[in-house]
């Protein structure tokens, strides 16, 4: 028999006493001095480094429990969804972060000292997780680990959890530079990212997570960050696959991984990539054929001809996620109906909601041409040189503008303005800017995702739809069913509600996808049910990507029978992020109702749901 288990100081497993090396992270389980982080030896009384008795416990750790560190927005959206997300499994990314070489770093150092320089490296690291809403679950002696999709659900964590990454790196550059002249010190971190499933045990009122990672979720993590050298993140296959499109990325191959029997390719990240929307990233890939929306396009050409004729038009494209928002917008955007436009282009993300003005930002960046390589003094010019062009009167909305594109204003009025009143000079010279462009041309507006949309794009946008009028201007958004808004008495607005493809549609775009070999019959009559064609591509190219289908687009062949058909995980966080905002009694009936199956007889789910009858219908 072993003697008491060993719990891991970095992930909280319970291993067996002999272990030298977590299980679950594969952390070293050596005793550590609990004052200064000294390794110590098995029979030490004292430490060696600072002469602390071994059993004496620590002062307070600083970043000691999640909500002494959690932002109160995020602790709030925790606390309120706890009791709907325990027992829950979760798919997430898990992050591991740390300063490769702290102990050799600091050891020469006073502890008092040697904190001075690793807090600020935690907070950077923290501060990154946190802009994208994941959550810090642990903060080590020199490093974190995080989760993104638990216990805050979202449908690109993985895509988040990169971008938090890279923005760490970044941070921690710039604090290198400071801790390089002032201390001598070389600081540098390593990330680590790995996607899976996790069962989510309990969360407490301090917000700390108790979970179980199902199969290698967290201790690939673990690995990846063990692997990536100083200044670097690595991630596995299963990471970006989810995030493919949104970063850049270079394989480096097949290579072995302890504790797995096989080598696993894994992936460095290099980089935001250029797609920042689903289509986008799918269009890097190859869209698939446009089908079955000719009534929607024709309505669209109907508000178009409206709008050229002087009578401002709105039109909402509303329907649930994956059902072809973003790909009519695109349609109609690149079709020659539109040759005349002017087209400008904006997209909420959804870690925007915190970012004022993001979407905006967006559009200006795109009216002016302001490249991601320009400067402030390039920036400046195209400001000033398109404004003036189009006309010199709107010389006063010079500066509005540019303290909206972050470009420093040396405007002695603007600097003296306080916050609600630069507010209200900001959405004033946006709109104006536009409806003056669209006396030139017609000016065809596109706001995609409103549903992530923040508050001051909002009253931007409420702004405008008052303002249309006589003006030769199409504003065209999109967004899901759960977005508000106040225009829907307007005499100029339309909506269009897309649902899935009926079954023709649905045939067709499948027929294009899969090809015509007569062995497909059976899955595509799987499929056509479905009529998501965001279902409908990622579940063909899951199937590829498990050698079930083989060959080439419009050329498939099936290897072996598909007898169910796998949600595929790119969906699967999309109807995990939809669940978790429903309401508390729904879940829960969703919930009983998916125990019983696909077919759910009435009188089954009553005497299991435990809902008065009235509520249940």
């Amino acid at each position: 028999m072993g003697g008491p288990g060993v719990k891991c100081p970095r992930c909280q497993h319970e291993n067996r006493s002999q272990a030298k090396f977590c299980e679950e992270c594969a952390a070293p389980l050596a005793r550590i001095c609990a004052n200064c982080g000294t390794e110590l030896a098995p029979t030490a009384k004292f430490c060696s480094e600072c002469a602390r008795p071994v059993g004496e416990p620590a002062a307070p750790p600083r970043f000691g429990t999640p909500d002494s560190y959690t932002p109160k927005h995020l602790a709030e959206k925790i606390l309120t969804s706890k009791s709907a997300l325990e027992g829950e499994r979760k798919q997430v990314t898990v992050v591991f972060a740390d300063l490769k070489g702290s102990m050799e770093l600091l050891a020469d150092r006073d502890p008092e000292e040697a904190r001075k320089i690793l807090d600020p490296v935690l907070e950077r690291m923290m501060e990154a997780v946190h802009h994208y809403e994941g959550t810090v679950n642990q903060v080590m002696g020199d490093g974190i680990m995080a989760l993104f999709g638990a216990p805050i659900a979202h449908e690109d964590h993985a895509v988040r959890a990169c971008y938090a990454a890279l923005r760490m790196q970044e941070t921690l550059k710039r604090y290198a530079d400071d801790t390089r002249r002032s201390h001598g010190v070389e600081v540098q971190i390593r990330v680590g990212l790995n996607s899976g499933d996790v069962v989510v045990r309990a969360i407490g009122s301090d917000l700390h997570m108790d979970y179980t990672a199902v199969g290698q979720t967290t201790h690939l993590a673990a690995r990846m960050e063990q692997l990536a050298p100083p200044g670097t993140v690595r991630l596995t296959a299963e990471t970006m696959r989810l995030a493919e499109g949104y970063v850049e990325v270079r394989s480096l191959g097949p290579i072995p991984v302890k504790g797995l029997p096989v080598p696993i390719e894994i992936f460095e990240l290099i980089g935001a990539g250029q797609a920042r929307t689903r289509l986008q990233a799918a269009a890097l890939r190859g869209l698939t054929r446009f089908v079955g929306r000719d009534a929607e396009v024709e309505h669209l050409r109907r508000v178009l001809t409206q709008a050229d004729a002087g009578r401002g038009q709105v039109v909402a494209i509303v329907g649930e996620a994956g059902v072809g928002k973003s790909r009519l917008t695109y349609e109609f955007t690149h079709s020659h109906r539109v040759q005349d436009w002017l087209i400008v282009e904006a997209s909420s993300v959804s870690y925007g909601k915190a970012t004022s003005y993001f979407p905006v930002i967006d559009l200006l960046k795109g009216y002016f041409k302001i490249g991601e390589r320009d400067d402030h003094r390039e920036m400046r010019a195209k400001v000033l040189g398109r404004v003036l062009a189009l006309d010199r009167t709107l010389e006063p909305l010079l500066a509005p503008l540019l303290a909206l594109l972050d470009v420093p204003v040396e405007d002695a009025a603007w600097q003296i303005l306080d916050p609600p009143q630069r507010r209200q000079r900001t959405l004033e010279p946006v709109k104006r800017l536009l409806l003056r462009e669209a006396q030139v041309q017609p000016l065809l507006v596109v706001f995609e995702d409103l549903h992530w949309i923040d508050g001051e794009t909002q009253a931007l946008l409420d702004n405008l739809v008052e303002s249309l009028g006589s003006a030769r201007l199409l504003l065209l958004v999109n967004y899901r069913p759960e977005y508000e808004h106040r225009w829907g008495s307007k005499t100029a607005y339309s909506q269009l509600r897309l649902d899935s493809l009926p079954a023709e549609s649905a045939k067709e775009l499948l027929a294009a996808l899969l090809g015509p070999d007569p062995g497909l019959a059976p899955l595509t009559q799987m499929l056509v049910k479905r009529g998501n064609p965001f279902f409908l591509e990622e579940t063909v190219r899951t199937l590829v990507e498990t050698g079930a289908l083989a060959g080439e687009r419009g050329a498939y062949r099936l290897t072996r029978p598909v007898e169910t058909l796998q949600v595929p995980a790119t969906v699967q966080t999309i109807l995990a992020a939809r669940i978790d905002r429903l309401p508390p009694e729904e879940k829960q009936l969703l919930q009983a109702a998916s125990v019983i199956g696909k077919d759910v007889p009435y009188a089954l789910l009553a005497a299991i749901a435990e809902q008065p009858d009235d509520i249940l219908r």
